[in-house]
């Protein structure tokens, strides 16, 4: 998704996280209601529509629309593409992983959040793939805490997903939210311990895992929005919205 114009606070109120809470809970509940139409033989358009009645059920609108010339509520990503996937009417099929990327805007703030599912049966190298991305956003979490810096969570993902022999997608970050979906700061998929911004409390993140089992080198499909990976290979998308607290990090988005 392109970067929204404009400077918003990087840091929250106690107020506004609590609206990005109500948020997130909306977004995470219409994620769950998706996954639960995932099978052989669905449309990712279906996936999309099913989406958009879920998230304009709960009062709220889907964040996706609010980027020119984008008009779905989802970005579907199978097997080789990677991220802003258009919903078509392409069927899954058993043995393809799908990557389901959402954002709400409720109350006037935005939450956003990514998770990628095998359909049916995968090997086992798959689902090892699909683990390590998983568990290094958990880990990478664990590192959004005051007094680090963005660096710290950057150099978590690096360390996870290369430990694993797969790639970051480099060109490709997380980032800010709140009264825009795309805020500062960025937060990439690789770096340094110690480095970058600071992290400061009540601030709110969207961390991503964007991965690949093979080189990590993309391009952009001639639908314009699609990205996958140059050289074939699977790609992974994992993401929660994350509030910076006194007392740690607070998943905004969870996976239910």
């Amino acid at each position: 998704m392109e970067k929204s114009k404009g400077s918003p606070s990087v840091v929250k109120s106690n107020k506004e996280i609590e609206l990005m809470k109500l948020s997130g809970k909306i977004c995470a509940q219409v994620l769950k209601s998706v996954l639960e139409n995932v099978k052989a033989g669905v449309s990712c358009l279906t996936l999309d529509r099913i989406a958009k009645a879920e998230v304009e059920k709960r009062g709220a609108t889907p964040s996706f629309m609010t980027v020119d010339d984008y008009r779905w509520t989802i970005c579907t990503t199978v097997n080789e593409q990677v991220v802003h996937g258009i919903p078509k009417e392409r069927s899954l099929e058993n043995g393809n992983i799908l990557g389901i990327d959402i954002g709400v805007f409720y109350k006037g703030f935005h939450s956003d959040m990514a998770i990628t599912v095998p359909i049916g049966e995968v090997s086992g190298s798959v689902k090892k793939f699909l683990a390590v991305g998983k568990n290094t956003l958990k880990e990478a979490i664990g590192q959004a805490k005051v007094g680090n810096r963005i660096g710290d969570i950057s150099a978590t993902i690096q360390e996870q997903v290369e430990k694993a022999n797969f790639s970051i997608v480099k060109n490709l970050t997380g980032h800010g939210i709140g009264r825009q979906l795309h805020e500062e700061p960025v937060v990439p998929g690789f770096g340094k311990k110690e480095t970058g911004s600071k992290i400061l409390e009540n601030m709110v993140l969207a961390i991503e895992v964007i991965y690949t089992q093979g080189s990590g080198r993309v391009k952009l499909e001639e639908d314009h929005w699609t990205i996958s990976t140059v050289d074939g290979s699977l790609a992974g998308l994992f993401e929660q919205t994350v509030a910076i607290t006194k007392g740690g990090p607070i998943v905004l988005t969870p996976y239910l």
